[in-house]
């Protein structure tokens, strides 16, 4: 591991924005300080700035590989998942236990510590569990026990017995490339259920954004929960709540944490989606677009029925209603016109042809749509491309209300 001195520390601080390969040029102006190393922890640290903004600001933490920062929690999802963890029995002689297996850079780790007593971090690769053992504890981090080993080994040596085990399987393959299946992560989810469940009473497991989540349900058992977490209406992972206690269903929960409004919250018992009722209809004064961790929880027909909106059409996954509704939790907007996907009926709602395009249920991507229309990017009019109900392929011109 790497330690900076403090005339290296201060020249980070002095060059937090520069170029990290210009830098290394001039090594021979900065003579006395080790400018290779330098700049690998200004290129890491460059990548923190907005997912991990605490880490980036602390001059005191050395940085793994910048691949390291990439694969890590931010900041705001860690603290989502340790809202989820917490005491199974309130007494105070009875300390709760979470044991972090896929420790890595330790984001996870150090949110836990802040909602149980005692977390124990398990790291496989030596060099990142020695960098979270010298780190956490500058960031404020207590209660943990750090550990460098295999997480299966350590279980099958482990003689206690914690209240959460939590698991973020590595989703790169041997050659570096991404996966997202459970049975292609690293370690295989289900192949350790035994074992994890002999260990603990629950288990939370992270797992890739794209993951199918009906597929992942049936692969694995005794799911109770399930939370899809978006930031600022980009999803980030879905997560997989394992009880020893047995679940009539499963609650979804679809979050979008917001960086300039509040947080949205959307839960449903999943059976729900099937049974609930719901209308049909063309396109009324106002358009409501979910957002994207409710279209991922799959909360197509309930959020209709939640709200008492209209859905356009059963594959495209916008709603409509006369008034306005509060609360709903995704973008609002106002019709002021509907057309063909044609050019010169586009050009007679939209005279500047400047528009945002999004394709719902439509046969053309958002680039070739575009260029048919001839339109431009950006401006305060919003294009929505979509199939209605009896088939007919509609542009629904709007205005933003609500972000």
């Amino acid at each position: 591991m790497i330690f900076l001195t403090p005339e290296e520390q201060e020249f980070i601080i002095h060059h937090m924005n520069d170029d990290p390969a210009t830098l290394l040029l001039r090594q021979k102006t900065n003579s006395g300080l080790r400018m290779r190393e330098i700049a690998a922890q200004l290129t890491a640290r460059q990548k923190a700035r907005q997912k991990l903004p605490a880490w980036y600001a602390n001059p005191a933490l050395v940085f793994p590989p910048p691949l390291s920062v990439e694969q890590a929690s931010s900041e705001r999802t860690a603290l989502y998942k340790a809202s989820l963890v917490g005491k199974s029995d309130p007494l105070p002689d009875n300390p709760t236990l979470l044991i972090d297996l896929t420790g890595g850079m330790g984001v996870d780790t150090a949110a836990f510590s802040e909602r149980v007593d005692q977390v124990i971090y398990v790291e496989n690769q030596a060099n990142l569990a020695e960098l979270a053992t010298y780190n956490l504890p500058r960031l404020g981090a207590s209660g943990i026990e750090f550990r460098s080993d295999n997480g299966l080994h350590f279980l099958q040596n482990f003689a206690g017995y914690a209240d959460w085990i939590y698991l973020d399987p590595a989703r790169r393959d041997s050659r570096g490339g991404k996966v997202v299946r459970l049975e292609d992560c690293e370690p295989p989810v289900a192949d350790w259920y035994d074992t994890l469940l002999a260990k603990a009473q629950r288990l939370l497991i992270k797992t890739s954004p794209l993951i199918d989540i009906e597929s992942s349900l049936r692969t694995l058992k005794g799911v109770s929960d399930v939370h899809v977490v978006a930031v600022d209406n980009e999803c980030k992972e879905v997560l997989f709540v394992v009880s020893k206690e047995a679940a009539d269903d499963v609650l979804m929960t679809a979050v979008n944490l917001r960086s300039k409004a509040v947080d949205e919250h959307f839960s449903f018992v999943r059976s729900a989606e099937k049974q609930v009722d719901i209308l049909f209809g063309p396109p009324d004064r106002y358009l409501y677009e979910p957002n994207s961790s409710i279209l991922k929880a799959g909360a197509f027909r309930v959020i209709a029925d939640r709200f008492k909106l209209t859905k356009i059409a059963p594959n495209s996954h916008l709603y409509t209603s006369d008034k306005v509704v509060d609360g709903f939790p995704g973008r609002i907007f106002e019709v002021i016109g509907t057309c063909k996907p044609d050019r010169k009926a586009v050009r007679m709602l939209v005279p500047d042809r400047k528009a945002n395009l999004t394709i719902r249920n439509f046969p053309d991507s958002v680039d070739a749509l575009r260029k048919t229309l001839e339109l431009t990017d950006g401006g305060e009019t919003y294009i929505f491309a979509t199939t209605l109900l009896d088939g007919t392929k509609r542009l629904l011109i709007t205005n933003k209300l609500v972000n």
